[in-house]
């Protein structure tokens, strides 16, 4: 009898055991009911903190257009005023509500990078639909093995998390519309204050998670992604292609090389591998802050604050020169908004047996939009190596928020790269109907291409 009962009590465990590497389950309907109350249907916060510097989520922005007869996109905050600005002077008395990136950066070059602070605006949005998968969400995703997500689609994957692998699936699944395209451009600034561009190219990414043609038939594959580069003069003509999927061992990605006038599969699309569309310099899940797998680390929830970051920066693109916006060192401050939001705060620890150039990391993920901000990466001594940026950028046509330049400063050789700036660029953010799958293929790569 005792041993029937301890095989019984064996059994359990075990069965405990397994349930958890399978994949931590879905919140109860109970919890899931928050998002029609307490919670924004994207799972914020919808009350404002206790002094009132973040207001209550009252809808976010307002569908419209967002863009001008120019083609260029407005800034809907243009009149707002500044709230204070936070320089090497005062760094210390806004001690708590800056990232020690931030604060690294100010100290690094206390005569040229400041923080002006404006007023708090929550303006994420979504479509209808969207909120009602979320919700869906809510209630059948969960995560297989910790690493990826299933049963969930067209909405926030987990938006009441409960793990750190959660937040980080929500912040690389933001909504940014199903399908659209852009023209970018991307430097990099040398410690000596030197700038180089390094990209000039056009970009299709379709997003067939946030595509309804999917429903019935999606398997994981949530980013399809063609580039073609315009310049400089010696990567003109060359493109690639990305078609990323939850298992990242089943990512594919190819680039077309003019010199060899043939399309090449690249080996690897994950973690610390350089990504050939920033020529090299930011690896693979640096882009847009964090875009990668999850498999190499450990990931904990910090916990939400309180954190000055970028945000609806709309400002950025308003110069037509991108001159103007980069400057030796950094980011020209004049053109970069910061406001208090909350934001989830998320730990990433090198996994035991895994290799990576960063051995700890911090990511600052918006609450609101899920859009994460700001990141902090470690080297091998635990010494603040590399600090991350992303700029949100209110889309009234999207309904919801864009990202804006991206980037990272090294914060030991003080170098530094940004991506995506569109001062010159005709089309800022064109939103489309998304393109047969049949344009993201090897075959129409090297179609695009140029001999």
């Amino acid at each position: 009898m005792k041993l029937a009962m301890h095989r019984n009590r064996l059994t359990a465990i075990a069965a405990m055991l397994c349930l958890s590497a399978a994949g931590h389950a879905a919140v109860t309907p109970q919890e899931a009911a928050a998002l029609k109350t307490t919670l924004t249907p994207l799972g914020a916060e919808k009350a404002g903190n206790q002094d009132g510097s973040i207001p209550a989520w009252t809808g976010g922005i307002k569908p419209g257009t967002g863009v001008g007869p120019n083609g260029r996109r407005d800034d809907p905050f243009a009149d707002d005023k500044k709230l204070y600005t936070i320089t090497a002077k005062n760094v210390d008395e806004y001690s708590g509500k800056l990232t020690d990136g931030v604060k690294a950066l100010i100290k690094k070059y206390p005569n040229s990078f400041r923080v002006d602070v404006y007023p708090t605006r929550r303006t994420a949005a979504a479509p209808g639909w969207m909120y009602e998968n979320t919700l869906k969400n809510a209630t059948q995703g969960k995560m297989t093995d910790g690493q990826f997500p299933e049963k969930v689609f067209g909405g926030v994957p987990f938006p009441i998390p409960k793990t750190g692998a959660e937040v980080m699936w929500n912040s690389v699944l933001f909504w940014r519309g199903a399908a659209y395209h852009v023209d970018v451009q991307a430097f990099l600034g040398t410690s000596d204050g030197n700038i180089v561009m390094t990209v000039d190219a056009g970009n299709d990414l379709q997003f067939p998670y946030y595509d309804e043609s999917y429903r019935d038939k999606f398997t994981g594959e949530w980013l399809l992604a063609r580039v073609l580069n315009y310049g400089p003069p010696i990567r003109a003509g060359e493109a690639l292609l990305v078609r990323n999927q939850f298992d990242d061992a089943k990512s594919r990605g190819y680039v077309y090389v003019t010199g060899q006038r043939r399309v090449r599969r690249l080996p690897n699309l994950c973690c610390d591998t350089p990504s050939p569309a920033s020529a090299g310099v930011m690896t693979f899940d640096e882009i847009g802050v964090f875009t990668g797998s999850l498999e190499r680390f450990n990931w904990k929830i910090v916990g939400k604050k309180e954190i000055i970051v970028p945000y609806n920066s709309n400002r950025i693109l308003v110069p037509p020169k991108t001159s103007t916006v980069i400057q030796p060192n950094h980011l020209n401050p004049d053109y970069v908004r910061w406001e208090l939001h909350r934001v989830w705060v998320v730990e990433a620890t090198l996994a035991s047996g895994k290799r990576h150039a960063a051995k700890r990391n911090l990511y600052y993920i918006d609450e609101d939009t899920w859009m994460p901000v700001l990141g902090d990466r470690f080297d091998a001594k635990n010494e603040l190596w590399r600090t991350l940026f992303s700029l949100p950028l209110a889309a009234p046509d999207l309904p919801g928020a864009i990202q804006g330049p991206y980037g990272f400063y090294d914060l030991l050789g003080g170098t530094w790269f940004s991506s995506q700036h569109m001062n010159e660029t005709k089309v800022q953010y064109k939103f489309q109907k998304p393109k047969p799958e049949s344009t993201f293929t090897p075959d129409a790569l090297a179609g695009e291409g140029v001999r």
